[in-house]
């Protein structure tokens, strides 16, 4: 169980990274084989476009992810055994760290309010970012990223013996 959701267990990957201290069942399926993860294209998730300032957005956007991959991989390989299955929540999260970004320098560039038709009205990159954090917030926690849940994680165990299932 979660302590935001009592009614809800945790996903298998998460009991299983984080421990069972329960004794619930857990399925083996859990555990994910280590592998070498590969930064994403991201051409391919930000798109080239024609507009010289979207296009520094975009290019924008495509760093920061970038950066993010790098600093947080190096991080979770080790403190929790990522597998090539976690691509996609990872990739997902700097995703949503590129766009909290491009919201926040929406901001500052133009304020929280814009003069609309009918007066002024409240910047839609504010309801974006807001969005797209709570989406990084159930990232972090699916990951073990924030504080608490690290201290939940336990690492795994470096094995002495070469008989685990992926040796």
């Amino acid at each position: 169980m979660t302590l935001s959701d009592p009614r809800r267990k945790k996903p298998a990957l998460q009991a299983f990274r984080e421990g069972n201290p329960g004794k619930h069942p857990v399925p083996d399926i859990a555990a994910v084989p280590p592998s070498e993860l590969t930064e994403p294209d991201w051409r391919e998730t930000f798109r080239t476009v024609d507009d010289p300032e979207r296009e520094a957005v975009k290019s924008r956007c495509s760093a920061v992810a970038s950066h993010e991959w790098r600093r947080v991989v190096p991080v979770l390989k080790i403190a929790v055994g990522l597998g090539e299955v976690d691509t996609t929540v990872l990739k997902n999260y700097c995703i949503s760290a590129a766009r909290i970004d491009q919201c926040e320098r929406e901001l500052s560039e133009h304020g929280l309010l814009v003069r609309g038709e009918r007066g002024w009205q409240k910047n839609g990159a504010t309801t974006i970012a807001g969005q797209y954090r709570s989406q990084l917030a159930r990232h972090i926690r699916e990951l073990g990223l924030s504080p608490s849940a690290r201290t939940a994680i336990t690492s795994p165990e470096p094995d002495a013996d070469d008989s685990g299932v992926w040796d």
